[in-house]
């Protein structure tokens, strides 16, 4: 088949990038295109993949309305050109494309439907297929959803897939074993965001300034940092940001996607945004599996102090790791899920429809 890869977001490079490599060794020819995004063209760059940007990530209702226009359009030219087979991602683009193209779609999302509240309507009418993890809990979208028993950040960071390198440790100056923070902190102006609020600036500030006195801290963010934090900009190139991840001490910060990704790694994850209570396979980590911790903007004292509470305890990391082995049991490789599905497309969708592809 002829596969194009719609890319909205630097995660879903990571999400889809070993299936990709599979699916091209099974003899399927995959593209990429994507919305420019944070650093979305860097990881594309540092791979060596051809791909197309077709659109520029934009803020505010009546911008996004003009990107999805362009976005929309330039795919469309892209499917005709390419004579698409199939189209996947977390795409609202190629959804609406696989209605007006030869070309199908699955979409792959990990949001529940109720907290994605503008891009859902625009998104799962159109798809061909819907696939979520199982953990959503009030999503149902009828025969063409299907459901798997994993996270996203298992498509690429499950240990059949991820080896965390030591030597990634030297694009910021420490050792492994070097007690260091990574704080995440996101614009939170996407069209998905509106309305919503992470850490405050008067937090982020007491939290650096605290954890600055216990080790090194690393900021990773959207926009500009402001001068007084800019000395903790974290300088590694993006695709080391997970092994960074992985020997952290702790991470902190608004974003769910590195919350999560984290937390699967055995690292203590701390959050705090209006989307904590609302997004169920962080709930899920968190209160079953105990590998995260939310907390909303009202609840920051609280926050810290959980922060200064876990910082105090004994065999931090060892703890955390247990509880990511037990998660890992309980889990499957998305990679491997994904790859048999799209290869076997739409002959799996069947299945699963019959009851035997669960």
């Amino acid at each position: 088949m002829r596969i194009l890869i719609d890319l909205g977001h630097p995660k879903h490079f990571h999400v889809f990038r070993n299936a990709a490599l599979q699916l091209e060794k099974r003899g399927h020819q995959i593209f990429w295109a994507a919305r420019d995004k944070d650093v979305v063209v860097e990881l594309l760059e540092i791979h060596k993949l051809r791909y197309a940007i077709l659109s520029t990530a934009s803020t505010g209702l009546l911008k996004f309305t003009g990107e999805l226009v362009k976005h929309d359009y330039e795919l469309y030219r892209m499917s005709k050109q390419l004579d698409l087979d199939l189209m996947i991602g977390t795409s609202i683009f190629a959804a609406h494309v696989s209605k007006i193209t030869r070309a199908k779609s699955i979409i792959f999302n990990d949001d529940d439907a109720a907290a994605w509240k503008i891009l859902a309507p625009l998104t799962y009418p159109f798809a061909d297929t819907i696939v979520t993890p199982d953990c959503l809990r009030k999503d149902n979208f009828g025969k063409r959803h299907v459901k798997h028993n994993s996270y996203h950040e298992l498509a690429y960071l499950h240990p059949n897939h991820f080896s965390p390198d030591p030597e990634a440790l030297a694009e910021v100056g420490v050792e492994e074993g070097e007690r260091y923070f990574i704080m995440r902190l996101v614009s939170l102006q996407a069209i998905h965001d509106v309305g919503e609020a992470g850490l405050s600036v008067p937090m982020r500030r007491k939290l650096v300034d605290r954890l600055a006195q216990l080790g090194k801290v690393f900021i990773s963010a959207e926009e500009v940092l402001p001068p007084e934090f800019r000395e903790y900009k974290i300088a590694a190139s993006p695709d080391k940001i997970h092994h960074l991840l992985y020997y952290a001490t702790m991470f902190i910060g608004d974003s769910q996607t590195m919350t999560a990704e984290a937390a699967v790694l055995g690292t203590p994850a701390i959050r705090c945004n209006t989307f904590v209570g609302r997004i169920s396979y962080l709930e899920e980590l968190e209160h079953k599996y105990g590998l995260t911790y939310g907390f909303l903007p009202s609840d920051e004292e609280r926050m810290f102090d959980k922060v200064m509470e876990l910082l105090n305890s004994r065999d931090l990391k060892k703890t955390w790791q247990e509880k990511r082995n037990r998660m890992l049991q309980d889990k499957i490789d998305l990679t491997q899920w994904m790859v048999d599905f799209i290869d076997n497309y739409p002959e799996s969708l069947y299945d699963y429809q019959r009851g035997m592809n669960k």
